[in-house]
């Protein structure tokens, strides 16, 4: 299903890579890319999927080589901490909460190393205030960016986290909030908890409802709080596709973006994104149609796709409010956090 709609779009309405330009070819490369791990799981690399939405940005310049040998450095630095760590925690799936561990401790913590007898002392990653949605330039939101100036965002943090998890062998669930990406992990001692990236705290599910725009009936369609699997995971990754496709084209005809958006939808229905991106391109639609019954018929249906999103519990987040809701996580931190997983987490 997903392969047949994939094909006739690029076949049909986006023009062929022979006659494209260099980056429009990347970014049907990358299309194809996310497409295939969607259809075929063996081929899943979350790692691949995100390099190659941001390659296509770049107009083939990242680094990839550089890229890989940071992620190496990073994985084999929390191998290390496996190995020299004793983890208060003794269930069955110990092995894979001490590489959940080690990454949390890798992003997250200050990490005494010694070399030839002499201490260093490992700086984390932290959070970047500046252009935390890339509004001014995309690449901010990049995990390229992440590695070599050592500050993200909500977006890139996680996304880091799940690639250095998936180096290690073990699984992350991404989850959504408004505006927001974090990490979802269950242990059979605690079940499900939360990990955000941007604060380093294990937050409890109070912290998330107060933001005020998480709808129960989000929670119900799992548009937020939900984790993810590996292939809602790619979905996500397709919409950055679209993004980034915009910004790199913002003049475009729009089926570029509506390919990225129903194959999304495929794979993950109730990914609200999707649903809006899906909608925007209809309505332009809409408003280019001269046949003014169709119009009508068509208007029709556009009016069921904005009321199904409202009615799948999604609202709006202003940006401001929403800085202002990530910072209350730090300076209203003992109200929030989960003690238990801080402890054994730092262990």
């Amino acid at each position: 299903m997903i392969r047949n709609y994939i094909l006739a779009v690029l076949l049909f309405t986006i023009p062929l890579s022979v006659r494209a330009q260099n980056q429009e070819a990347l970014f049907e490369k990358s299309l194809l890319t996310l497409n295939d791990m969607l259809v075929n799981e063996n081929h899943y690399s979350f790692k691949k999927a995100v390099f190659s939405v941001e390659n296509a940005y770049l107009n083939g310049k990242l680094d990839t080589v550089a890229a890989n040998n940071q992620i190496n450095v990073l994985t084999n630095l929390c191998k290390s901490l496996i190995d020299g760590r004793f983890l208060a925690y003794v269930e069955s799936d110990k092995v894979d909460v001490n590489k959940w561990a080690s990454v949390y401790q890798v992003m997250c913590d200050s990490i005494p190393i010694v070399i030839k007898d002499k201490e260093y002392k490992y700086i984390p990653f932290r959070y970047d205030f500046e252009d935390v949605f890339g509004n001014q330039e995309l690449s901010n939101m990049f995990v390229s960016k992440l590695l070599t100036t050592r500050k993200g965002n909500c977006h890139s943090l996680p996304y880091l986290y799940k690639i250095l998890c998936e180096e290690l062998g073990t699984t992350a669930n991404l989850a959504l909030a408004p505006n927001h990406i974090y990490i979802k992990h269950q242990n059979k001692k605690n079940g499900w908890y939360n990990t955000e990236l941007t604060s380093g705290i294990f937050p409890n599910d109070a912290w998330l409802m107060a933001s005020g725009f998480i709808h129960v009936d989000a929670i119900k369609n799992g548009v937020y709080m939900k984790a993810l699997n590996n292939k809602e995971s790619i979905a996500l990754v397709m919409m950055d596709l679209a993004n980034a496709y915009q910004k790199a084209f913002p003049e475009n005809d729009g089926s570029f973006l509506l390919a990225c958006a129903e194959v999304s939808i495929s794979a993950y229905p109730n990914f609200t994104t999707a649903l809006i991106l899906r909608a925007e391109m209809h309505k332009k639609i809409v408003e280019a149609e001269v046949d003014v019954e169709k119009s009508k018929v068509d208007f029709k249906k556009l009016e069921k796709e904005y009321a199904n999103i409202h009615m799948l519990g999604y609202r709006y987040m202003p940006e401001e409010m929403y800085l202002n809701w990530l910072v209350s996580l730090k300076t209203e931190r003992e109200k929030y956090e989960n003690k238990k997983l801080t402890n054994f987490n730092k262990k």
